[in-house]
């Protein structure tokens, strides 16, 4: 009885050691945040990765911390595409916004369904606040040479149901925009989980 306490003691250190050296964060510095967007057609959680995307990560999770994204609607949908929101009010007014940061298309992370990008211009540099989902794998997105791409920085982990849902929405036009749902798809609340 006193080797099996010995051994299951050993290994129970073990354990421990392996945790706290090989990832066993438990201090929160993870670099893998969660944000939750609370949305009318319900929850979505989106899992960033700050490892490959740290600019577009740090850009984001300023617009969250400022409560920037409540209030705000997804304002583009293409079905068998994406959905995109982040920077329009349902009067179609849109929001002021930060500089444009600098594009990590290059980091490695592929536009397939379920992952979360940077919207921006033709221009590389020019991604603000908005951002879309892909809702199915769309690799010309990516990036490769001679093709800037656009900068995953994150996945859904869950409501990818609700994603679907609002990929489902009737849409129209709005002025110059396109692809504007009919019924107002809104972004109540984002936050940090």
């Amino acid at each position: 009885m006193e080797n099996f306490t010995r051994l299951f003691l050993g290994l129970l250190a073990v354990l421990i050691i392996v945790l706290v050296f090989k990832g066993g964060n438990t201090m929160g510095t993870s670099n893998h945040e969660i944000v939750i967007l609370e949305t009318s057609k319900g929850v979505i959680e989106v899992e960033l990765d700050r490892t490959n995307a740290p600019i577009t990560v740090d850009n984001f999770l300023s617009y969250v911390n400022e409560g920037f994204f409540d209030g705000t609607i997804f304002h583009r949908v293409i079905p068998g595409f994406m959905v995109q929101g982040g920077g329009f009010l349902s009067d179609g007014s849109q929001k002021q916004t930060k500089a444009p940061i600098k594009l990590e298309s290059n980091n490695g992370l592929k536009n397939v369904a379920g992952t979360i990008a940077m919207a921006r211009t033709m221009v590389p540099d020019s991604a603000t606040s908005q951002f879309f989902i892909n809702v199915v794998d769309n690799a010309f997105l990516d990036y490769a040479p001679g093709n800037d791409g656009y900068a995953v920085f994150g996945k859904v982990i869950a409501g990818m149901d609700v994603v679907q849902a609002i990929e489902a929405v009737e849409t129209s036009s709005n002025g110059e925009n396109q692809d504007w749902p009919v019924e107002d798809v809104m972004i109540q609340k984002v936050y940090l989980k």
